[in-house]
């Protein structure tokens, strides 16, 4: 009997198996490029925005409500171009947030969830399930494909963090004095096989920004920008950082203002 062979499964497979070329000894991206190109608009983060969908539209929690009518920016249940537009302040929560702490603001405010679970352990380990907000970020970033990132900065407290933002960037700090600048504010810059790129630069963050979140293939799993922060305070050699603090929204403040005018292409794929 003939069962088909799902495109995701031949993606991840053939990745796995392939040689390293002489273009990727040069340029660590040129390989992926090569992939994308030959396996279209395939992704194995599809199979994270298919978990997404199925808890956005559960009816969940002591309220018994779905998250369909989460005001994500745009207006109840609007998502398209939702995340081209986050950070951004949200008048009935009093903060600004990205897309992860609207999330669990909505979890517990329309759904009358307990996320303090989801709060301490947001990301999946290697291996695992993704947890709800990175297979939510994954579906909802989907839904704003080809749409323009447009991170406002009407309000005063949005301006005042990517003012904060650009602060965290520079700041050194730790064990070997670093900032997020050491690694991405030069061109040419590489660790191992991973290029990085100039995010204190409009080009370097308008080439980021809409690629995230994205399925890492070094990990088989979908990684958000809130990851993203942590982990570079991890190689940093600093604390981790709070999810949702000051820090990690300033900072994605700070490379999503400089991003906009950019075409979300999100989940994005990655090493």
């Amino acid at each position: 009997m003939n069962q088909s062979i799902p495109k995701t499964f031949v993606l991840g497979l053939a990745l796995a198996l392939a040689p390293v070329s002489a273009s990727f000894a040069q340029s660590g991206n040129d390989v992926f490029a090569e992939y994308r190109e030959m396996f279209g608009d395939d992704n194995p983060a599809e199979l994270a925005e298919m978990q997404g969908e199925e808890i956005w539209r559960a009816v969940r929690g002591p309220k018994q409500a779905s998250l369909e009518q989460c005001d994500l920016g745009l207006g109840p249940g609007v998502m398209q171009g939702a995340y081209a537009q986050l950070p951004r302040w949200f008048e009935d929560a009093g903060q600004v947030m990205d897309l992860e702490m609207r999330l669990l603001w909505c979890m517990e405010k329309q759904q009358g969830l307990d996320v303090s679970a989801l709060r301490a352990h947001p990301f999946s380990e290697q291996g695992q399930q993704q947890t709800d907000l990175e297979a939510l970020s994954a579906y909802i970033a989907a839904q704003s494909r080809g749409t323009t990132v447009a991170v406002p900065q009407q309000h005063p407290a949005e301006r005042r963090a990517f003012e904060n933002g650009k602060r965290f960037f520079n700041y050194r700090a730790g064990p070997h004095d670093f900032s997020c600048a050491t690694c991405h504010t030069h061109d040419g810059k590489r660790i191992r096989l991973q290029d990085m790129p100039r995010l204190n630069t409009v080009e370097g963050a308008k080439g980021s920004f809409p690629t995230w979140p994205a399925y890492r293939l070094s990990q088989g799993a979908v990684r958000t920008l809130e990851w993203r922060m942590n982990d570079c305070m991890r190689q940093q050699r600093l604390p981790g950082l709070q999810h949702g603090s000051d820090v990690a929204i300033g900072l994605i403040t700070y490379l999503g203002v400089q991003a906009n005018g950019a075409v979300m292409d999100s989940p994005g794929l990655k090493r």
